[in-house]
């Protein structure tokens, strides 16, 4: 399963960024030249882009379908709003849908639950969550009393200052020490504890980790072959609620 994104800058004009027919079908044609292939199976839109219309960037994903160079159509980073509203345009118009989104989620990141995977649910895409460790706060392996070590996600260059604004504060550490607690008690390292909760919710699809070296990598692949607890979730559930409480949404008259 091969899948890449466009959107980012790919250079200073004003069509090397967004979701424009133009920086689209450039992206599509540059992609497939440095992969070496002849299509994408998921081809993701990186973010909303508020400066291009919804119609315009589903037209020109559907022109890439009908050719052949895109299987699949995806979005990372969208509102519920904003995928409600491409699938009713690409509903409208007979358009290929975004059948899959990727989103930040993990045991500190939950505020997709309340809007954005119901929708899915409902309409059946997809979700392929991003940051199931919370950009590495979910290992349990760093200190709040120290600033984190150079060449961490949060330190580096350009996303260094937006995972430290996420994920670096008291209120997620002290999270992080009970989420340790529960883990230590059923036996389980915090990392697998964090990606095999991600997979436990029905609605989600899969769980992108990443590695360096084979014994992360083997760690990150047992998740997989683990089964939570009705008591693990609703310990994890508890730790939520102290994180980010919410009162109960009522849909009645």
């Amino acid at each position: 399963m091969l899948a890449t994104k466009v959107a980012n800058r790919t250079g200073p004009g004003a069509n090397d960024i967004g979701l424009s027919r133009k920086h689209i079908m450039k992206g599509i044609e540059d992609s497939l030249r440095r992969l070496e292939t002849d299509y994408i199976d998921l081809y993701y839109v990186h973010l909303p882009d508020y400066d291009t219309p919804i119609e315009e960037t589903l037209r020109t994903l559907d022109d890439l379908v009908h050719q052949g160079k895109v299987r699949y159509i995806a979005c990372s980073n969208f509102h519920a709003w904003q995928l409600c509203k491409a699938l009713w345009v690409s509903d409208l118009h007979n358009l290929a849908r975004f059948d899959c989104i990727q989103p930040p989620y993990n045991l500190l990141t939950r505020n997709i639950e309340y809007e954005l995977l119901p929708l899915c649910a409902s309409e059946g895409v997809g979700v392929c969550v991003y940051n199931p460790l919370a950009g590495g706060l979910l290992t349990g392996k760093y200190d709040p009393n120290k600033p984190p070590a150079e060449g961490t996600r949060f330190t580096l260059e350009r996303l260094g200052p937006l995972y430290y604004e996420r994920y670096w504060s008291a209120t997620n550490f002290e999270a992080v020490a009970h989420l340790k607690q529960i883990a230590r008690e059923y036996n389980r390292s915090l990392t697998q504890l964090a990606l095999t909760w991600t997979l436990s919710n029905e609605t989600i699809t899969s769980t992108i980790c990443g590695a360096t070296s084979v014994k992360q990598l083997e760690e990150n692949l047992g998740a997989s072959e683990v089964k939570l607890s009705q008591e693990e979730l609703v310990a994890c559930d508890e730790v939520w609620q102290k994180l980010s409480p919410r009162p109960k949404l009522f849909y009645g008259r």
